[in-house]
This record gives C-alpha cells, structure tokens and sequence, in this order.
C-alpha cells in the first residue's frame, strides 16, 4: 500500500521546525509532502534547506483547509492519503495499524487514531480525541470530549471502532473514495469540513474507524485559536452547512431547533462579555441562510437514505442531564 503524509501550511515555519522532525523520524519509507497555501513567510525556502526529501506542492494563496487540500492533493499519487495537521507529533510506529487496518478492512475508508493534547499528554485532544460522532442536530462531540470536557487518557479508547467522523487534524483515507467524493466542500474554508466528508461517504456506505493502537499528540488551536470570533463563525455556519447537505431528518424542524439553540449560545456569549461572538453567530446564520440554494441543490442531487442512529441531543445530555463523560451516554 503507498501512502503519502500531507501537511497543509500556511505561515507556519515556526510550526515545521517544532513538528515535522518527528514525523520524518517515523515516516517509515512512505513519502511525505507539504502543501504550502500562500504562505508569505520563509515556510518554503526553509523546507527547501532543511527537508529536501520533503516534496513541497506551492500554492498561490491561502485557500484554507477545505481547498487546501483539495488542490494540493490532485498533484498527488498514492493509495491512502494521510491528512496531519502541522501541529501534530507523531509517535513511533504510528503508521502500521492504521495500514493494517486499511489492507484487513476493505469497507474501511476513512481512520482516526488516538489524539491526545501535546501540552498535556495524559489528556484527550479536543480535536478528535477518541472518534467523532454528531447528534440530531448537527452538534458533534467525541469519545474522550464532549463540549470542553476533556477525559484523560487511562486507556479506555485503547480499542479499534467504528465512529461517525474522523478528525482533520490526523485523517487517514483511501484517495480513490476521496477523490469520488470530490474531496472536501471547499465553502467550508476550514473547521468541519471533514465531518461533512466522513457524513458523504457514510451515506455512499463507507465505514470510519477509529484505531486506539495508533497515536498522535495534537497542539490544536494553532492556526486560529478558540478565542476568535471567526472560529465561532465558522463552526456554527459550517455545522449548519454539514445538518442541511447530509442529514435525512426533517430540515424544517431541526433548523427551528438549531435556530432557538444557536440563539441560547449568542445569549450566553453575551452574558460572558463576549459580544463579537454573539455576532458571529448571527453573521454564520446569515450566511447559512444565503447558500441554502445550493445546500438544497445538494440535497436533489444526493439520496439521503441511509437513517443513523444519532443520538437525540447532546446539548440536552450536557447542560441539563448533566452528562459530561461519553461513557454516561
């Protein structure tokens, strides 16, 4: 099987020095590329210097995560796409159960492994953690991390299981269902493209796994931190987008109940003192609302038969049940 790591960069030199050693280090013989998306700082030319045996594919701006790899990755042959955030340590031996999985599951289109916190290595990392999942209403949550509640890691997600999605920050896929998917919804820019990508091949009858055996460390936050509003834009405009492209519920009804929570949050926010977050929540509904044409025009185009079992609300779950843990679910 021939497998290609791909980090995306944008401006993050800082972060290749910090990170790329160890992925190097535990590459074991496959190739390993550099998407750079437009970045205006020394990225290229200190790959170039350092990591000639990086291949480097030079876009012309930064198109974000979504087209980002949409565009470098058609200058890419390989079997299985490896998707690494560039803030990510790998560790030894990393590569081999997911490439056993791949060659032992033939229905196994996407992988996860095991994401812990850099900063914190006994700790789940809020970017996927122990596997993603999504309930009713389009909220995704993970084993291991719910909202920002992070478990610590005694070994309870040793295990290898189907999960809903997998995270962007370390995605392992086959490039041929990637590429007949049409690869991420480029709209997206960045944040939740790749849950949408995980919903569009379930509903192709494509199996994501999640591999406990595999792990990596993830700094998270690197390229925009949970502190700014276009981070909140972003997530809650794009869980809109990923509900209305994939879910086979009623759309009336779960974009009502997605308005009167997202509604709660902008309320919330305002009560903390953080009112550009507030807005940027309206400002995601109002772009929500301007690409339901084509979100729609997904929906004609695309059956939606297959009915998951998703769980009813983790909002419910969390704030009123009390429920902070995924074992408690």
């Amino acid at each position: 099987m021939k497998l290609a790591i791909v980090i995306l960069n944008w401006n993050g030199q800082q972060l290749l020095e910090n990170f790329l050693p160890s992925v190097v280090n535990y590459a074991d013989g496959q190739d390993l590329y550099v998407i750079d998306n437009g970045s205006t700082d020394t990225s290229v030319s200190f790959l170039k210097q350092h990591y000639p045996t990086v291949q480097c594919i030079k876009l012309t701006h930064n198109i974000g995560y979504a087209g980002g790899y949409n565009e470098g990755l058609k200058h890419i042959s390989a079997d299985v796409f490896c998707l690494l955030n560039s803030d990510i340590q790998v560790t030894k031996n990393w590569l081999r159960p997911i490439i056993n999985t791949f060659e032992n599951n033939i229905n196994t289109s996407i992988i996860q492994p095991k994401i812990l916190d850099y900063h914190h290595k006994n700790k789940f990392e809020y970017a996927g953690a122990g596997g993603g999942f999504i309930d009713q209403l389009g909220y995704p949550y993970c084993r291991g991390r719910i909202f920002h509640t992070l478990e610590e890691d005694h070994g309870q997600y040793n295990d290898q299981k189907e999960v809903f999605w997998a995270s962007g920050a370390c995605l392992f896929i086959r490039a041929t269902v990637f590429n007949d998917l049409g690869g991420f919804d480029s709209r997206f820019f960045a944040h939740m493209e790749e849950i949408d990508l995980c919903w569009r091949a379930k509903n192709k009858g494509s199996t994501v796994t999640y591999v406990g055996n595999s792990t990596v460390y993830h700094v998270g936050g690197a390229s925009l931190d949970v502190s700014n509003p276009k981070k909140t834009y972003l997530n809650f405009r794009n869980s809109l987008y990923t509900l209305v492209k994939n879910t086979s519920k009623p759309l009336v009804l779960v974009v009502l109940l997605r308005l009167i929570l997202d509604g709660i949050a902008g309320f919330h926010f305002l009560l903390q003192a953080k009112p550009k977050h507030t807005f940027a929540i309206i400002k995601a509904h109002g772009s929500f609302y301007l690409a339901l044409p084509y979100l729609l025009q997904f929906r004609r185009e695309n059956s939606l038969t297959k009915s998951f079992k998703l769980h009813p609300s983790i909002v419910w779950s969390y704030f009123v049940q009390n429920k902070k843990y995924f074992s408690k679910l």
